[in-house]
């Protein structure tokens, strides 16, 4: 499994030599290939955010914590959330990275409401335009934004995107400053201020989402290799 408490030591470093503002920033430990029993490690080295990207292997594990006792987890969905999922982690999730429809949105303040919560959420913009990948485009981001902003249990505090799998320095620091800016355009627009999240960069490209900005990196292989 690899020296866990070292390689967390050593994102935990990156953070503090590459972002640009090392305070607000932190990573989430991306646990979606391990079991439960294999995320103790982690949370020895004091980690208590997670994320998956399935809402069911979410809501077991959450379920399995708390039947070991651990209860001060912090769950982020960071995958591609169907509708007809939400309702397996709106009860508990803290933060929920990739709404990238408005009916998906209206679906998680539904549930929200029910168990009487208003969940963070940030808006997936895809930068790059990759049909493979999830996201708004700008247009449909921008038409959709005034009902968005009508929901009153889900909190847009932020942005995320997947850069593209690439070794291409030049395009992954290109698409990250990108969604910076258009955060601060956001900013300016609509939110007076109140995006201050972007969740940018994987274990392959983190160090340079931190440079343009990134506040939430997603760690995984880097954790357990």
């Amino acid at each position: 499994m690899g020296d866990i408490k070292k390689n967390i030591s050593e994102i935990e470093e990156d953070i503090k030599k590459h972002s640009l503002n090392p305070e607000k920033s932190r990573f989430i430990a991306v646990t979606k290939y391990v079991g439960p029993e294999e995320m103790l490690p982690i949370i020895d080295c004091g980690v208590k955010v997670f994320g998956e990207n399935k809402a069911q292997v979410m809501k077991d594990k959450q379920e399995k914590f708390n039947e070991m006792g651990i209860k001060d987890v912090e769950w982020h969905f960071i995958g591609n959330l169907q509708k007809n999922k939400v309702k397996y982690i709106a009860k508990y999730v803290k933060m929920i990275h990739s709404v990238n429809k408005l009916s998906l949105a209206q679906e998680i303040d539904k549930r929200a409401k029910q168990y009487n919560r208003i969940i963070d959420v940030l808006l997936e913009i895809n930068i790059a335009g990759e049909e493979s990948k999830e996201g708004y485009d700008l247009e449909e981001l921008y038409k959709e934004l005034p009902q968005l902003m009508e929901l009153k249990n889900i909190n847009i505090i932020g942005l995320m995107t997947m850069a593209p799998f690439v070794e291409d320095e030049e395009l992954l620091r290109s698409v990250f400053k990108r969604l910076r800016e258009i955060k601060d355009e956001l900013n300016e627009k609509w939110f007076k201020g109140k995006l201050v999240e972007l969740s940018m960069g994987m274990t392959n490209d983190y160090k340079i989402a931190l440079e343009e900005g990134a506040t939430l990196i997603r760690v995984g292989r880097k954790i357990f290799q």
